[in-house]
């Protein structure tokens, strides 16, 4: 069953999903050659904790830390450790946030230094993507034309699109109905109304769309080893354009001045 907010429960949602902005902000201040994701985990269950919140993923189904740090051909769902990001790597950081009985979730692709072009194409053509579905998140419209237009813009520049794993409604629980995938056909599946909120999440392949998953019983890779981007925001669907409840400006603005520090 689809649960429909009220205007106070989206704004609950709100300050939760702008705490997750604030903690991949830190992330972002922090993330280069010779961190480890367990450095970039304490960093952000620190801010956290320090702004009235708890960490959403730490013990959620048993896993165990705050961030999922997924690097390079890894999808989703890295677990921390103490190996250093390389030069050169994209690293896909997702973060949940519970404050005040509702739940924020967004993600973010990072590059580690300079990546190659095919790569930073793979990261530009997938936050498109994910802008591309949150036009598409208005009360009137179906669910299947937010996934549609993700699929097409992605397999638009050959990329494989992840079928197994979707995003999610969310409020007093973290994952909701409805399922939001990454692919399907415009003018199919529910009907969007206003109240509704959903993270939307396109997880998208250089190479081919499959997926396996390692023997931790969590990270997900590409099968064919090759790289894959992940960006997520939390959305209310309304009348006019979709409420983005996270946002990725403090992230956006710590990148861009670290580049003009280095």
């Amino acid at each position: 069953m689809i649960y429909h907010k009220t205007k106070e429960e989206i704004e609950f949602i709100r300050s939760s999903s702008l705490l997750v902005s604030g903690a991949l902000a830190e992330v972002a201040k922090v993330i280069r050659p010779g961190v480890t994701s367990l450095e970039l985990d304490r960093i952000a269950e620190a801010f956290i904790r320090d702004h009235g919140g708890e960490p959403a993923f730490k013990g959620y189904r048993g896993f165990p830390n705050t961030l999922c740090v997924s690097p390079n051909a890894q999808v989703v769902h890295g677990i921390p450790n103490d190996q250093p990001l390389q030069e050169g790597d994209i690293v896909s950081v997702d973060c949940g946030v519970l404050k005040d009985g509702f739940y924020g979730d967004s993600a973010f692709t990072f590059a580690i230094g300079e990546i190659g072009e095919d790569v930073k194409k793979l990261l530009k053509v997938t936050r498109e993507c994910l802008d591309l579905g949150i036009k598409m998140a208005v009360a009137g419209r179906r669910l299947g034309d937010v996934s549609f237009a993700i699929q097409s813009h992605a397999e638009k520049h050959g990329y494989g699109v992840v079928r197994e794993l979707v995003g999610h409604g969310i409020g007093k629980n973290l994952h909701e109905e409805p399922e939001v995938p990454n692919f399907g056909r415009r003018g199919s599946g529910p009907i969007l109304a206003e109240g509704m909120v959903i993270a939307i999440e396109p997880m998208i392949n250089l190479g081919k769309k499959g997926i396996r998953e390692l023997s931790d019983g969590w990270t997900i890779t590409t099968a064919d080893g090759l790289p894959s981007a992940h960006y997520e925001h939390t959305v209310a669907v309304s009348k006019e354009a979709a409420q983005v409840l996270s946002s990725f400006e403090p992230i956006d603005e710590v990148l861009k001045e670290k580049i003009g520090i280095e």
